[in-house]
């Protein structure tokens, strides 16, 4: 009998339940769309709008210390800096005026290899793919133009003159 026990097992150790569901909210908020079976995405719909409302807290007046708080509570879950930094940034200023339900689950036909029940988990309100990839091109393109940036001041430093070695050796 598994009494008071309210966490969703997914037939995984903690450690691995951990690390999928970590894994699986920072997909989601990197493509705003994820597919899966219904009893994972169940779990992750829970853990993602959690991270959304932490989010939320620094859009209002908040001193500096509990925004980097929330940052950091949030960067406990996701690892990856620049979805973290989207999350912030794009995708809790969507959700400003709106409390709670912030993602939606679609049902999708049974896989056909073990006929388990797929789905999809998504934002509300979603991007569409080309803008998304959009964004992603203009941030490539930012990243490439700093690092030229940095090659053009590394190559427009003097060099330090080399001492010359004594071939005389006795």
């Amino acid at each position: 009998m598994n009494k008071r026990n309210k966490v969703k097992q997914l037939n995984r150790h903690v450690n691995h339940r951990r690390a999928l569901i970590n894994n699986m909210v920072t997909s989601l908020f990197e493509h705003e769309s994820i597919e899966s079976t219904l009893a994972k995405i169940k779990v992750i719909r829970s853990y993602a709008e959690k991270l959304i409302t932490r989010a939320k807290r620094n859009l209002s007046d908040v001193p500096e210390s509990v925004a980097l708080h929330n940052k950091r509570e949030v960067m406990k879950k996701i690892h990856d800096r620049d979805i973290v930094d989207k999350l912030f940034s794009e995708i809790a200023p969507r959700y400003k005026e709106v409390n709670g339900g912030y993602t939606r689950i679609y049902r999708l036909v049974n896989r056909a290899s073990d006929n388990s029940e797929m789905g999809i988990l998504e934002l509300v309100n979603k991007k569409s793919k080309e803008e998304i990839k959009e964004i992603k091109k203009a941030r490539k393109e930012a990243l490439l133009k700093t690092k030229e940036e940095k090659n053009k001041t590394k190559s427009a430093k003097p060099k330090s003159e080399t001492k010359k070695k004594d071939n005389n050796k006795k």
